[in-house]
């Protein structure tokens, strides 16, 4: 399996899997012509999408969703809530899925893990190769881990996690009292710091590379979020390779290859 971050931030997210002629995308948060110009960035042609799994409601997570799957057929999966709050989807197209099922989309295995975010019914995504046991997490706007999610998480190959924003900058930044304390509380978004943590308690001799997601343009840096990461991988004495996603540009192929053990599916 190999993935590609489209785009991940407050503006947009999306990324893309890849497992033969499988292709997935995880949330469509863009205008379709910007999925379009960013998919052909990775050489992938907006017709051969076999779905988009998407996390949940949000407009940074859905905005070209409704148009692109009127124009390239594609099929939606998500949990009932976040369907829900989907306009214009075409419903024949669209398939609920509940929380800890297994969703056969082609070569690859979705598995839908509850999240605590400030949405109707938020997930993330853990995609199985179902040829190879490669496993693939994408946790974005989750305000903290919960432990069967972070049990899952130390049993992939590909780790794609939010890092969202360093406290002091947060603190000090723009933003007004009451939306720093949407940001920090449970159902917001993960720092640098918890999204550390979370590597040094629950580190992998699986994980291949790390990718960082969500990163706010105003109260985070590359630089910050991936020294966060890097130094709390080395205090576990795993060192893995560590990249931030950027907002507006493809970042990958992430891991490529062959996972640890073989499996035919992941349910929690």
């Amino acid at each position: 399996m190999r993935a590609w971050t489209l785009g991940s931030g407050s503006r947009g997210n999306a990324i893309l899997l890849e497992s033969g002629d499988t292709r997935v995308l995880v949330d469509a948060g863009y205008a379709a012509r910007t999925l379009a110009r960013r998919l052909a960035e990775a050489q992938v042609a907006p017709e051969s999408i076999s779905a988009v799994v998407l996390t949940h409601e949000h407009i940074d997570h859905m905005r070209g969703v409704a148009v692109a799957q009127s124009r390239w057929g594609w099929q939606v999966y998500g949990s009932q809530g976040t369907l829900d709050g989907v306009t214009d989807l075409d419903r024949s197209r669209a398939t609920a899925v509940r929380r800890g099922d297994v969703v056969a989309i082609g070569a690859i295995d979705c598995t839908l893990h509850r999240v605590p975010h400030d949405a109707a019914s938020p997930t993330a995504v853990i995609a199985c190769e179902r040829a190879t046991g490669f496993r693939t997490a994408v946790a974005h706007d989750l305000g903290r881990v919960p432990d069967a999610l972070a049990e899952a998480l130390a049993e992939v190959d590909l780790l794609m996690l939010e890092s969202n924003h360093d406290e002091e900058m947060l603190r000090t930044g723009p933003y007004p009292p009451h939306l720093q304390r949407r940001i920090r509380s449970e159902t917001g978004h993960l720092s640098n710091r918890e999204t550390a943590e979370l590597l040094t308690s629950r580190a992998s001799a699986r994980w291949r590379d790390v990718v960082l997601l969500h990163l706010s343009e105003t109260n985070n840096t590359p630089r910050h979020a991936t020294a966060s990461a890097e130094r709390a991988l080395r205090s576990a004495r795993a060192p893995r390779p560590v990249t931030a996603a950027p907002q507006d540009g493809v970042a990958g192929p992430f891991g490529a290859g062959r996972g640890g053990r073989l499996q035919l599916s992941l349910a929690i």
